[in-house]
């Protein structure tokens, strides 16, 4: 392999991949992608559609998943530094209701691999960052789901600056927690 360095989570299907940085004094060269490297660290999944976004510092996107038509996700920052957040609601999952998150920033250039199951957030710590992510299946604007991103029974540990504004999306600020997930799905 020797392009890229993958780290398993303690939840399952997660991993964090660390690219090989080629620089110099002109300055860097990386693989942000290479199949053959990806298949050999156990992700083969194909990848349709690449996805970019903007933030200012404490946006905070998410926690989101797609109910039809799940996508696994693979992203990354390439501009600023974000907490990145993934909840297991892998039905009969170990770990179910469980969350992971890690820092991926422009300077660290870590991505993360998101399996189908999981919701997905993250908030920009950073006063302006750019996110870019690949998913395994197209955009289905009607299948869209979340939980909010406060839920005690998640329980995730933000690294929100002392005096950070909250920025929600309208829907963000709607979406009920993991009970009634559970409530909704029969689990």
């Amino acid at each position: 392999m020797g392009k890229i360095s993958v780290e398993t989570c303690e939840i399952e299907g997660l991993k964090i991949i660390t690219p090989t940085v080629f620089g110099d004094n002109r300055g860097y060269f990386m693989e942000t992608y290479n199949y053959n490297d990806f298949k050999e660290a156990g992700i083969t999944q194909t990848f349709v559609q690449d996805n970019q976004s903007a933030s200012k510092k404490g946006v905070l996107r998410g926690l989101h998943f797609q109910i039809e038509y799940p996508q696994d996700k693979l992203v990354r920052v390439i501009k600023g530094r974000v907490f990145d957040v993934a909840v297991d609601l892998r039905k009969g999952s170990a770990t179910f209701g469980k969350w992971h998150g890690v820092e991926l920033t422009e300077d660290n250039k870590k991505q993360f691999f998101i399996p189908k199951g999981f919701a997905h957030g993250f908030l920009v710590l950073s006063d302006y960052a750019e996110f870019c992510y690949k998913c395994t299946d197209f955009y289905h604007p009607n299948d869209e789901g979340g939980l909010a991103y406060n839920d005690p029974a998640i329980g995730v540990e933000w690294p929100m600056e002392e005096g950070m504004e909250l920025i929600l999306s309208d829907k963000d600020k709607l979406w009920g927690g993991l009970e009634e997930y559970k409530k909704e799905r029969g689990i």
